[in-house]
């Protein structure tokens, strides 16, 4: 829920039961652009334990986070080394999201039976891709800062450019993302509306929350990336001056 996307006691108690085998995490968070704090992974984690539930864990954008964030694994929490699976993503690191690389952590039974789903899925995955993806994780410190930093300039030129037009956005804490919540501006329009008017007024493209949900999904929600040229940032701005007062250009 926004604008914190937080998790808290009520969520978990009223998901969990006896019936709960797994339970799939994403964080950093998209599309909320959330990064979780220690507190929650805990709360998450004294649930899996206390229902004997596997944690499937997204976390392919561990290391596109901003400012003072840092991305805790699930699996590090004590209690969860067994009972955890940690999938990472070469393509969100390298920005390469088309070469599907990624990566597995877990315990010897939980790894072995999440190689026998994988050769099932994605047969072979090429050697030439897996190889220049372990070059890239053998780098320096320096690139993943580097790439944090020119990442954090991007987030801040649209939070800065949308805040400018009128829109409430809400402070990416990871990943390419930002969001805005609509509901105090009074446009009378779900996210869907709003997404759909800004593509055929503004030729701009974002992407209405409420997708991600299954039920009781969130409607005031609207995801924008920033991972874009200046450039490109910039022209999407301009042409959404007039989007906030619900006007074609």
């Amino acid at each position: 829920e926004p604008p914190h996307w937080r998790l808290n006691e009520d969520m978990l108690k009223s998901v969990f039961n006896s019936k709960t085998k797994a339970v799939l995490f994403n964080n950093p968070l998209n599309p909320s652009a959330v990064v979780y704090p220690r507190e929650d992974l805990e709360l998450l984690a004294r649930y899996c334990q206390e229902f004997d539930v596997i944690a499937i864990c997204d976390e392919v954008w561990e290391h596109v986070t901003f400012d003072e964030h840092k991305h805790i694994p699930l699996i590090t929490i004590p209690g969860m080394r067994d009972r955890t699976i940690k999938v990472g993503s070469a393509g969100k690191i390298f920005s390469l999201t088309g070469w599907k690389i990624g990566f597995v952590c877990a315990a010897p039974p939980l790894l072995r039976v999440a190689a026998k789903v994988h050769q099932f899925l994605t047969f072979t995955t090429a050697p030439n891709l897996q190889a220049a993806v372990a070059y890239g994780l053998g780098k320096s410190d320096d690139y993943f800062l580097s790439m944090r930093k020119d990442l954090t300039r991007s987030r801040d030129r649209l939070t800065r450019g949308l805040e400018s037009l009128g829109f409430p956005v809400l402070r990416s804490q990871g990943t390419y993302f930002l969001t805005v919540d609509l509901s105090p501006l009074g446009l009378n329009e779900s996210d869907t509306e709003f997404c759909w008017r800004i593509v055929k007024d503004y030729k701009v493209a974002a992407i209405p929350v409420s997708a991600f949900y299954e039920q009781d999904a969130v409607t005031s929600v609207v995801r924008f990336c920033f991972a874009k040229k200046d450039e490109t940032l910039d022209t999407a701005l301009e042409r959404l001056s007039d989007a906030v007062r619900g006007r074609k250009r």
